[in-house]
């Protein structure tokens, strides 16, 4: 694959590198629990990609939106994503893409992930460990 190709197939998956470094920048602002959702939520809709560029980047700044807001009212991760966080992701894509079949074990990995994410202590508490 040439470069030109690269560039284009990367411009596909996460459209224009400006919106995407405004998005991750974004999200590494977020508190500890909400980025680390965020994150996992973003590597899941990563095989939901939309085909035309505007969508994508749209796609990943509505996600910022939705968990900035959240973490800004405090909003517990598991009421965003809801039992089935894989589910939450393939709902959240239908409004931008038809979507791609998503193997069990990614389901299992966003599971886990958002998991993780809730179990993240709140900021600025210390850890008993």
């Amino acid at each position: 694959m040439s470069d030109a190709e690269k560039s284009g197939f990367l411009s596909r998956v996460i459209g224009p590198k400006k919106r995407w470094r405004a998005y991750k920048a974004r999200v590494k602002e977020l508190p500890a629990k909400y980025r680390l959702a965020a994150e996992a939520i973003e590597r899941h809709l990563m095989h939901f990609v939309p085909t035309d560029h505007d969508s994508a980047a749209t796609m990943f700044e509505d996600l910022a939106d939705l968990i900035e807001e959240a973490a800004a009212n405090g909003t517990p991760i598991r009421e965003i994503v809801g039992e089935d966080p894989a589910e939450f992701v393939a709902e959240f894509a239908q409004n931008y893409t038809d979507g791609a079949y998503i193997p069990a074990r990614l389901r299992e990995r966003l599971a886990n992930d958002i998991a993780r994410a809730e179990a993240e202590p709140p900021e600025g508490s210390e850890s008993t460990a």
